[in-house]
């Protein structure tokens, strides 16, 4: 695929018209590629939500517990408040949005594989952020057919 200058734009499709509804795709699915966790978490403590060392601590931690592997942590913290973060996961990643100044934080926990427990770092997350209420929704990410039950060979470079 050639990628356009609309594919380098920070919002890719932003462009003031209304969005296409998306189908259902024409195959059929096996076994789960992996499991992924969607974390609201209320009523935190807004001290933490805007700790940005403190939140890639946690981060860290949350993958360690949940057997992933930390490949890379990117955090930025915004004025006047808030932090984001971002941690590339061998398995996939952690993502992180907070507004201390309502007690909120959005988290995404993503990872593929048996060995890996995404909700046990959405607990660790909840739990570290001081977390009165949450909402845990998680789904399995199934494996298209057309690719199940075939080996999966990295592509040869084109020359």
């Amino acid at each position: 695929m050639t990628q356009s200058l609309p594919c380098l734009h920070p919002n890719p499709g932003w462009n003031g018209a209304a969005s296409k509804p998306i189908s259902a795709p024409p195959f059929t699915t096996t076994d789960a590629v992996g499991k992924h966790c969607i974390l609201e978490l209320y009523d935190c403590d807004s001290s933490r939500l805007d700790d940005e060392a403190f939140l890639r601590d946690t981060i860290t931690t949350a993958a360690k517990r949940a057997g992933a592997t930390l490949l890379n942590l990117i955090t930025h913290r915004f004025e006047p408040q808030g932090v984001t973060g971002l941690a590339l996961l061998a398995e996939s990643h952690i993502s992180i949005h907070t507004w201390p100044e309502s007690g909120y934080a959005a988290v995404d926990v993503f990872t593929c594989g048996d060995h890996t427990m995404p909700e046990l770092a959405c607990q660790i997350l909840a739990e570290e952020l001081g977390s009165l209420h949450h909402k845990l929704t998680s789904f399995r990410r199934e494996t298209p057919m057309s690719i199940g039950g075939s080996e999966r060979d990295p592509l040869l470079a084109m020359a």
